[in-house]
């Protein structure tokens, strides 16, 4: 389904701007998971008046480091007071953000499914049970560090479920993570006996969905940035990323410096640009009754044709 920009640009003014959000709302969740057999863990960023509203918002996917957890962005990040006042000044649509849990550096690794959790469980759960609409141009993802490196992957992988994309410090390390990396000691990586898989890392990082992601049509807007004292030379390996990507998109593709290293300190500093990168890309919200009208549309649009016999082709 595409149901384009028209909607949200004759909503914008009466519904965003005329209620500007001043603080928004944190909660902490949790649903089971067949597919990980355990509880599914994530926090979410409600914004100012969304239990009072009768909108649908546009939603981000905002991923934890190496060892992290759903209430890192919160604790450390300083992501509610950046997001409150980010939406304030009208920088970033009200924006429901989910920062889930993950184990496994978002990949299906050796200890779980993390990727195919994210996309078969987690989206379709939120996209159900909150008032966030399920098209690509409100959806966003984006990441630190592991969460970085899982951002990228995911939207190089489907760049047709995601408007744009952030990547702080991403450990997109090619072709191998240095030698201080945590993904060599994590348990995602680690083979029946416990050493580190390198073939699992190649397949599972940026560089293995590139080519494939060079050939489609959707093109994901990317932030990157990292730190000019980064421990394990994210700046460097950011800079491989901008390199690949950068004949493919070059208007669509901004990366940042920052001063220090692998830190909270330069991820609390980037956070600010990296979601009014976002912003600029992601629909704002939409009135439900609109939505499902615009979706009753062209759910009738799109009916299977019939042949003669009256079956479906």
């Amino acid at each position: 389904m595409h149901l384009g920009r028209t909607i949200a640009s004759l909503w914008f003014a009466t519904l965003w701007l005329s209620s500007p959000a001043q603080a928004g709302e944190v909660t902490h969740h949790r649903f089971a998971s067949e597919i990980l057999d355990r509880d599914y863990a994530y926090t979410l960023y409600l914004p100012e008046g969304y239990r009072e509203s009768n909108q649908a918002y546009p939603v981000l996917y905002l991923l934890h480091g190496s060892f992290g957890s759903e209430r890192d962005w919160v604790e450390s990040g300083s992501l509610k007071r950046t997001a409150d006042r980010l939406i304030r000044e009208g920088t970033l649509p009200p924006t429901v953000i989910v920062m889930p849990g993950s184990e496994s550096w978002w990949i299906d690794g050796h200890n779980e499914a993390a990727r195919t959790a994210f996309f078969n469980e987690l989206m379709p759960y939120i996209e159900q049970t909150w008032q966030v609409v399920s098209q690509r141009e409100w959806r966003a993802v984006a990441g630190l560090s592991a969460g970085g490196y899982g951002a990228l992957n995911f939207v190089l992988e489907r760049p047709e479920l995601f408007a744009a994309a952030a990547a702080l410090s991403p450990a997109s390390y090619h072709p191998l993570p240095p030698k201080n990396s945590s993904a060599r000691r994590h348990p995602a990586f680690l083979d029946a006996s416990g050493g580190f898989d390198e073939a699992l890392w190649q397949q599972s990082n940026y560089t293995a969905y590139l080519d494939g992601y060079l050939e489609r049509e959707e093109v994901v807007p990317l932030y990157l940035s990292a730190g000019n004292r980064d421990v394990f030379n994210a700046e460097h390996y950011a800079r491989l990323v901008s390199q690949a990507l950068a004949p493919h998109q070059p208007d669509l593709l901004t990366m940042e410096v920052l001063s220090g290293g692998h830190t909270w300190r330069v991820w609390r500093a980037s956070l600010p640009n990296a979601l009014a990168w976002v912003g600029r890309f992601l629909q704002g919200p939409v009135p439900l009754e609109t939505l499902a009208e615009g979706m009753a549309r062209e759910a009738t649009q799109v009916q299977p044709a019939l042949s003669p016999s009256g079956a479906t082709e």
